[in-house]
């Protein structure tokens, strides 16, 4: 176990907090560093906990409204003044729904507004498939300009948000709505575009991003015992993707389980499976979504239904390695 985690991830006390409220303190943060920081949101304020920052600073807060295209547009012209816009909604309508706008006013001008999208993935549990945005990672990773990040808890989430508003890139933040494991502690590293190794092993490479590298290093955990020694990379940048760390570590296992809480089509085992394709092909296995919808029920019944548990990433680990 890294130095830099917490001390024991199968601590059935283990911390936990929604990723977007590490969001909201971040933002919150940056706003006291620089008064450039600036923040709107399409009438989902507490929601994606843009509320800390919309009390502290009013007069840097815009009320879109239920305006989700207007949103990113005015995001843009905001950059374009020098401003520093974090813009949020739900990921299944930003950018689910104005992803053109995000295309054509943010991208194309390269303006560095920051497009943060809530309640991503299948911890928005009760609102079902039309909430439960699964190809957001897919739809930004193809942006050209965009940058993709994915934190893995609420502490993370923080340190991205930071991270984000002093970056000059158009970029991505992807939060999820309920509560998950705290694996992190504030002493351990992020910067954009960086991947990290948080558990070392010779037998195979597990690569996971958000709310998964908890249910990685679980599985690790239980592997280790099992007498299959497994690294565990955790990638909270998609987009640019540290192909340095995670070729270091496939060269060394030869096998390689990705693990996403997203369509695994276009999101991080698509880019990962693109980079050893063309770098050094491996035995690989993607887990995550399979081209279907989500589902109305608890987080934790649709990571069991959808096979994206620690212990399904233990049976695919020992099939993988024989």
């Amino acid at each position: 176990m890294s130095l830099y985690l917490v001390d024991d991830v199968l601590d059935e006390k283990i911390i936990k907090e929604p990723i977007r409220k590490g969001f909201g303190k971040g933002l919150l943060k940056a706003g006291e560093i620089d008064e450039n920081v600036v923040a709107a949101c399409a009438d989902l304020t507490d929601s994606t906990q843009m509320s800390l920052f919309k009390e502290a600073y009013p007069d840097r807060f815009i009320e879109i409204g239920v305006a989700e295209q207007n949103l990113v547009t005015v995001g843009s012209g905001m950059a374009a003044m020098g401003k520093i816009p974090f813009v949020s909604s739900y990921a299944a309508f930003s950018p689910g729904r104005n992803w053109e706008q995000i295309r054509t006013t943010i991208c194309l001008n390269d303006q560095p507004v920051k497009i943060v999208g809530s309640h991503a993935g299948l911890y928005t549990g009760p609102d079902g498939a039309t909430h439960q945005m699964l190809e957001d990672i897919a739809l930004m990773r193809v942006l050209p300009n965009m940058v993709v990040v994915v934190p893995g808890d609420s502490l993370e989430a923080e340190k991205a948000t930071l991270a984000l508003a002093k970056d000059k890139r158009p970029g991505y933040l992807r939060v999820a709505r309920d509560a998950s494991p705290v694996v992190t502690t504030k002493d351990t590293p992020f910067e954009i575009g960086k991947a990290y190794v948080y558990a070392e092993g010779d037998d195979l490479t597990v690569i996971s991003t958000g709310t998964m590298t908890y249910h990685a290093m679980v599985a690790a955990e239980k592997l280790f015992k099992d007498g299959i020694d497994v690294e565990v990379v955790h990638v909270p940048t998609i987009k640019p993707l540290d192909a340095d760390t995670i070729l270091k570590s496939v060269k060394k296992t030869k096998k390689v389980i990705t693990v996403e809480e997203a369509q695994i089509n276009g999101g991080l085992g698509g880019a990962v499976a693109e980079l050893l394709g063309e770098e050094f092909p491996v035995k690989m296995k993607r887990m995550g979504v399979k081209d279907r919808f989500g589902e109305t029920g608890k987080p934790e019944e649709l990571l069991e239904k959808f096979g994206l548990t620690a212990k399904h990433i233990q049976m695919a680990a020992h099939q993988m390695v024989g």
